[in-house]
């Protein structure tokens, strides 16, 4: 047989399982090449951190400086306040004064040179400048590291007080300087921060200002920013002033009633069943049911004047779910409330407020001048002028409305004021007066709540056709032309108020969840009483002559705003 088997020719190279080419000349070169430089890279770490560590080893200061752990032990070392330290050494003669230890701020830190830094430390309002310099017990190391401490930071400072060449004109302590012997960082700040606190001390852009400047021809940041910010937004030292007249109105409120038999109280702010009528009211859910946010405690208050409480006060958060996007308007803010019995004329609760109100600002007056000032110098206008005492000016409403037609407005004897009709009363008044501060009595009926009592007068000219005719015993009081609180005698007669609940404007039905319980209180009797309710950040706003009233709220809620 023939052999069968075929020589296979063989294979081209380059095809199948031909030889592989390997890199070319130019590759390996530039493979060498990178491998020497990776090997020089890894030389000089290694040499930069052997030199490190023989610096850390050799530096004087590396106990001296640092990051402290967040959770610390005690040491029983008194930590110093700047203010104390000011008071007592400030006008004192020294070279090298006592060591301190105190917990700061970092306002502003830079290094000088290699051997030299400045700080600026602060507690809240006072500052005070630190030097970092080198010698033969402090490193260059800490200089660099104290020059380096992000702004905001918060520090722990070791150091020895001295006196300044010359006053530092700089910070509020201006006679006094630290000599830092050992720094610590509590809390390292980002060295990038969305906001500058030195851009929260200025003022925000007035109404229509496009980008508008600061005379040092930076920004001056929108408010929105700052309440994106917030925060950082209140670490301005103009914000711990606003805030603490705050809490000081909140106090002469406290004090004034407590001084004359009043006891606070805490009524509830979820309700069962929306209680004053109107669509302002927020629904929430409440497990299985609807609950709404309360518009005010206003019903709770007179239900305890029935209760034999006889004055009540309050103060708490309000709601109402208007969606009034203005410079005076929010959908959470802080009631002042009082309610109380009276003897024989509702103008004895008048007088009670009047009196309460000048308490306020006298106490500001003269409390809370500092802040008041401080202020005054940001938002610039003109000190609050204020009646002597007993001579508040207290106008029927009617005596307003004259006084508008007289100076040109177009008004009704009976129209509600609109917000230019009650700045431009209030330029009047004070024009005529010489007061900031004044009452508007008398409302129309038809204009306030239906638990308003209407005006004897009013009652003997009642006509069934017109139930909502004439005025009412009801009262505004006015700062700088804008209303801060809203009041009345109210109906204590269980028929009567059936009667004008069904009848009012806006009727409303006494048999209903949210208002059978509140018509009940007053079958049992009842004194009669009034009393008002005050808006704490209106009373801020309008003292300090602020533009906006977002400013006198820590986190303002208003129709487009949730957070922070």
């Amino acid at each position: 047989m023939a052999d069968q088997t075929q020589e296979i020719p063989e294979r081209p190279k380059g095809e199948g399982e031909g030889e592989k080419k390997g890199p070319s000349k130019n590759e390996l070169k530039k493979l060498a090449k990178e491998k020497e430089k990776a090997e020089k890279a890894a030389k000089r770490a290694a040499e930069e951190e052997a030199r490190k560590k023989e610096q850390e080893a050799n530096d004087v200061s590396k106990d001296d400086y640092g990051q402290l752990p967040l959770v610390r032990k005690p040491s029983g070392v008194k930590h110093e306040k700047l203010v104390d330290l000011a008071k007592k050494y400030e006008n004192e003669t020294f070279e090298n004064g006592p060591e301190v230890v105190f917990r700061a701020t970092v306002e502003n830190a830079r290094n000088q040179s290699a051997k030299l830094s400045f700080l600026v430390f602060s507690q809240q309002s006072n500052t005070i400048q630190a030097v970092v310099a080198a010698s033969d017990t402090l490193s260059r190391q800490m200089v660099k590291f104290a020059g380096s401490i992000p702004t905001e930071s918060e520090v722990v400072v070791h150091g020895v007080l001295n006196k300044p060449r010359e006053p530092v004109k700089s910070t509020t302590i201006q006679n006094l300087e630290i000599h830092v012997t050992k720094l610590y960082t509590l809390c390292r700040a980002e060295s990038q921060l969305p906001l500058q606190v030195a851009d929260a001390e200025g003022r925000i852009p007035a109404e229509g200002e496009e980008n508008a400047v600061r005379d040092d021809g930076k920004p001056i940041v929108a408010l929105n920013t700052r309440l994106n910010n917030r925060t950082i937004d209140l670490k301005a030292n103009l914000n711990h002033a606003i805030f603490s007249i705050k809490f000081g109105v909140q106090q002469l409120f406290t004090e004034f009633l407590l001084e004359r038999g009043f006891i606070g109280i805490n009524t509830p702010r979820l309700l069962g069943a929306p209680s004053e009528g109107g669509s302002s009211v927020f629904e929430v859910k409440y497990f299985d049911q609807k609950a709404y946010l309360a518009q005010s405690p206003q019903l709770y208050k007179q239900m305890m004047i029935a209760a034999r409480f006889e004055r009540v006060m309050e103060i708490g958060p309000i709601f109402r779910a208007e969606n009034s996007n203005t410079a005076r308007h929010l959908t959470e803010f802080t009631g002042l409330d009082m309610e109380m019995a009276f003897e024989e004329d509702y103008h004895e609760v008048v007088t009670m407020l009047e009196e309460l109100m000048l308490h306020i600002f006298n106490g500001l007056r003269t409390r809370y001048k500092k802040e008041t000032d401080y202020v005054r110098t940001v938002y610039q206008v003109e000190e609050f002028k204020l009646p002597e005492a007993g001579k508040v000016p207290r106008l029927h409403f009617a005596e307003g409305i004259k006084m508008l037609r007289d100076a040109g407005e177009e008004i009704g004897d009976f129209d509600d004021l609109s917000t230019p009709q009650e700045k431009r009363l209030g330029a009047l008044v004070l024009e005529k007066y010489g007061s900031d501060f004044y009452v508007l009595d008398n409302y129309p009926l038809a204009i306030r709540p239906f638990y308003t009592m209407p005006s004897a007068e009013t009652q003997e000219k009642y006509n069934a056709s017109e139930p909502n005719a004439g005025y009412s015993n009801s009262y505004d009081f006015f700062m700088r032309g804008q209303e801060i609180m809203s009041g009345a005698q109210r109906i204590h007669d269980a028929t009567h108020l059936e009667k004008r609940m069904k009848e009012h404007v806006t009727p409303v039905d006494p048999k209903s969840d949210g208002l059978r319980d509140y018509v009940n209180a007053f079958r049992y009797g009842c004194p009669p009483h009034a009393g008002g309710g005050i808006g704490l950040e209106r009373i801020v706003m309008l003292w300090l002559g602020l533009p906006n009233v977002r400013l006198a709220s820590l986190f303002p809620r208003d129709p487009g705003r949730l957070i922070p």
